[in-house]
């Protein structure tokens, strides 16, 4: 079936069939959030000490891992050797507007210099103007180059609900592991109810990543229960000093 025909299935479904609502009986723990948050700085200041000190407040806290930019991926990758936490980085970011040839060259070499994720922004303009097969292969470019779990950046606050459900259908077809709320650096970050529409459409074989303004325990245990499996955040270390 054409991707055009499957993004229109699912947004008729989406208008028929989506309802907003919590499972209120789900307790999410200390360990719950410490175990998906993946530790943040991707500043354009960020300075090789600022990224040392990111590792080992992960290794400390037993995050799931840090997420850094691409040229501290070695950096971080040494600092975390011989511990259990994962280093992930981004391409195409923070815009998506990069060509694809240079987004999925971009995550080959950040694969090659140790990066055991690679988070990529979607071309948000193409997904805007419906060119849904140029999103494939734009998705898909980067999936293959990488070779590790691809989470595609939708960068939700940009998007109507209808542009949201495209984007998760597009990225799941193209082999994405995961989707992403946000970048951090759009107009808005990760909101529970984004969230939990990703996760209705992509269902439970693939992840959710909510990032971008998640800075307290509470916060970070509300998109858990929304559905996100990993918690993108900068303060991971002040989230988990905020858990009562």
């Amino acid at each position: 079936m054409e991707i055009k025909n499957m993004v229109d299935e699912w947004i008729e479904k989406y208008h028929r069939k989506y309802q907003f609502e919590l499972d209120e009986g789900r307790m999410v723990s200390k360990n719950d959030v410490r175990s998906a948050i993946e530790h943040t700085n991707l500043k354009p200041t960020a300075t090789p000490e600022n990224i040392r000190k990111l590792c080992e407040e992960a290794k400390e806290h037993n995050f799931y891992g840090v997420c850094v930019n691409p040229v501290y991926v070695k950096l971080a990758k040494d600092e975390l050797k011989g511990s259990n936490q994962k280093v992930v980085t981004v391409c195409g970011f923070p815009l998506g507007a990069t060509p694809s040839q240079v987004k999925a060259c971009e995550a080959r070499r950040a694969v090659q210099d140790g990066a055991d994720e690679v988070d990529m922004v979607i071309n948000i303009g193409l997904l805007k103007a419906r060119e849904y097969e140029k999103v494939y292969e734009d998705i898909k470019s980067v999936v293959e180059a990488a070779g590790v779990p691809v989470k595609v950046i939708i960068e939700a606050c940009y998007l109507t609900d209808e542009e949201k459900v495209a984007a998760c259908v597009i990225s799941k077809l193209a082999g994405a592991a995961y989707v992403k709320t946000s970048t951090g650096f759009g107009s808005g970050g990760a909101t529970v109810e984004d969230v939990h529409l990703m996760r209705w459409v992509i269902g439970r074989r693939m992840g959710v990543k909510a990032a971008g303004g998640i800075r307290d325990f509470e916060t970070a245990a509300l998109m858990i229960r929304a559905g996100a499996n990993k918690i993108g955040t900068s303060s991971g270390v002040k989230i988990m000093e905020s858990a009562k």
